[in-house]
């Protein structure tokens, strides 16, 4: 029995023994120097960015009045979230007339392919930092020894820039859009019940849009601060004693 249990124990030991070498030869100090300090800024903005986006809910909504006094005051609440497919949106738009009591209607728009393309980008974003961090802290040899290391840190940095700014179009343009789609005053303009003078309709539950938002400061034109962090990465790393280009 105990043959048979001294290498299991050793197998059950050794990952966390790996961790642990791994966590002790980390230089830390490191994370002073420019590029150490630019990955962990950019490994925070890529979460706080795909987390603020991927994790979104809100609700709009709007009051019905029927002149009828049959019918009572009717409130609609209308709930939405990532990844912003409104048209499957549904809601009870409430009707007036003594034969039905209400009609299923949807919002309007799909805006998933922005939002999913931002969030995506972003995680991608977080796992390559994550994994230049660890390499950088744990094996900078390779990059004072092997000078495809810091190319290749260089290549995917521009690509990951270009793909940020295209993505914070988007995503900025797609928000604008959601915001203009889930007003309470484009919900009862697109109810029929609300254009005739068999109803009142007043404005519901406003959209919270703050945490969207954060998304688009951290990503977008206004903001440009994933972007820049990005940018001086690139800038930064050229000038690191363990690369060098043919600049001209």
């Amino acid at each position: 029995m105990s043959s048979t249990e001294g290498p299991s124990r050793a197998a059950d030991k050794s990952p966390r023994q790996q961790v642990d070498r791994l966590l002790v030869g980390m230089r830390w100090r490191r994370l002073e120097e420019p590029l150490g300090f630019i990955k962990v800024l950019q490994w925070l903005f890529a979460i706080f960015a795909f987390g603020s986006c991927g994790s979104y809910s809100g609700e709009t909504g709007a009051t019905v009045r029927c002149n009828n006094e049959a019918k009572d005051v009717s409130s609609i609440i209308v709930l939405f979230g990532y990844p912003f497919r409104l048209n499957r949106v549904q809601y009870e738009m409430p009707l007036c007339d003594d034969d039905s009591t209400s009609k299923t209607m949807h919002l309007m728009g799909d805006f998933s392919a922005p939002a999913e393309f931002f969030v995506t980008l972003g995680i991608f974003s977080f796992f390559y930092t994550m994994a230049a961090l660890v390499v950088y802290l744990r094996f900078h040899n390779l990059y004072a020894e092997n000078k495809r290391f810091p190319l290749v840190d260089f290549c995917v940095t521009v690509s990951f820039t270009f793909f940020w700014l295209v993505a914070a179009a988007a995503w900025g343009k797609g928000l604008t859009d959601i915001k203009g789609a889930t007003r309470p005053s484009s919900l009862t303009a697109a109810m029929s019940v609300c254009h005739g003078e068999e109803a009142v309709c007043s404005a519901g539950a406003t959209p919270s849009m703050g945490l969207a938002n954060i998304s688009v400061s951290l990503s977008g034109p206004q903001g440009l601060r994933v972007n820049a962090d990005w940018e001086r990465a690139i800038h930064l790393l050229p000038s690191s004693k363990h690369f060098s280009l043919p600049w001209p």
